[in-house]
């Protein structure tokens, strides 16, 4: 059955959001440090048919499993950051946007021999010119691995929920899931899933898995070009992934979610204007969970992420919400 439950009252969100504030959650997965040259164009290149942009200011942004660390900070949880960075420039750069963030990073273990990822984007007039990517998509060494897992099992032990934050850039792997998933479940420990289709079917009896529409088509081998195709898709994601919900982001149509019961509800999107997706499914899958920290119901958790995902797409460049800013969302943007 199909629910278009989408409101929810402001004193709710308040409730909601106090009982998530400092709550401790795990996040694993691929960090990245995005780099963004800002400019403007003044004429076209006299070698190629490309544009010149001349570079006015530079600015680091985190991203990745960074940037959902960012996003549960801004929203009030108490994030724990687990991935690996390189011995490089990126990676000394990634450290000190994570400490200005106020984001501590103990838990990023250091590889000499990889690269830290970082996306370089080039935008003139707050369009983006070009985007260029220096990173390792290899899986990490067994010895970086195990550091990975100790890491892991430790923040366990506090973490109210585990974030996987999963880019395919190697810190994700079959095995780190065969040890961190069935610990999480033994404990209780609710654990959200932002997929890549590599491991898409290894994320087994998770709380929620939050694929995009792309994503969820590209693993089920079929188009969603219909409601039905949709709806198909939730249910086989459900059974076969044996997941709690599953939440699928739909671009301009919006979100949709599965829940065990079978029932279906689907979330228009909250944005007023988009100028830039970069980053919004690591804002859907972190609000989602600091709203079921603080004892959201699922269909509430999916509100959560879906006002939250519209206040980032309104910025350009990698952003997240903060406390204030999803209050007023939810009030039709009073101040």
């Amino acid at each position: 059955m199909t629910d278009v439950r989408i409101q929810i009252e402001p004193h709710r969100v308040d409730d909601v959001l106090a009982s998530a504030r400092s709550r401790p959650v795990l996040v694993v997965g691929d960090v990245m440090i995005d780099r963004y040259l800002w400019g403007n164009v003044t004429r076209i290149s006299p070698e190629a048919p490309v544009p010149v942009v001349e570079v006015e200011r530079e600015t680091s942004r985190l991203g990745g499993a960074a940037n959902v660390a960012r996003n549960l900070h801004g929203l009030g949880a108490a994030p724990e950051l687990i991935g690996v960075v390189g011995q490089d420039e990126a990676g000394a750069r990634l450290a000190e946007v994570l400490e200005r963030t106020g984001i501590a990073n103990a838990g990023l273990v250091q590889d000499p021999g990889r690269r830290t990822t970082e996306k370089t984007r080039i935008v003139a007039r707050n369009q983006q010119v070009v985007r260029v990517d220096q990173e390792d998509r290899a899986e990490v060494a067994d010895r970086v691995a195990e550091a990975l897992l100790e890491r892991v099992l430790a923040g366990l032990s506090r973490a109210r929920a585990v974030i996987l934050s999963d880019y395919g850039k190697g810190v994700i792997t079959r095995a780190l899931l065969e040890r961190i998933l069935p610990e999480a479940r033994d404990r209780g420990i609710p654990v959200s899933v932002d997929p890549k289709d590599t491991h898409f079917f290894s994320y087994v009896g998770v709380s929620v898995i939050t694929p995009n529409q792309h994503e969820a088509a590209e693993v089920l081998g079929y188009k969603l070009r219909t409601e039905d195709a949709v709806s198909r898709a939730g249910a086989e994601l459900l059974a076969r992934l044996h997941a709690e919900c599953v939440l699928i982001t739909r671009g301009e149509k919006g979100m949709s979610l599965f829940e065990r019961d079978g029932r279906r509800t689907d979330f228009p999107v909250t944005a007023q204007a988009v100028y830039d997706v970069t980053g919004a499914g690591d804002t859907v899958v972190s609000a989602y969970t600091v709203a079921r920290v603080g004892g959201a119901a699922p269909w509430e958790a999916a509100l959560f992420a879906g006002h939250a995902a519209g206040l980032v797409v309104a910025e350009v460049g990698t952003a997240a919400p903060d406390l204030e800013a999803l209050r007023r969302s939810f009030r039709g943007g009073e101040r």
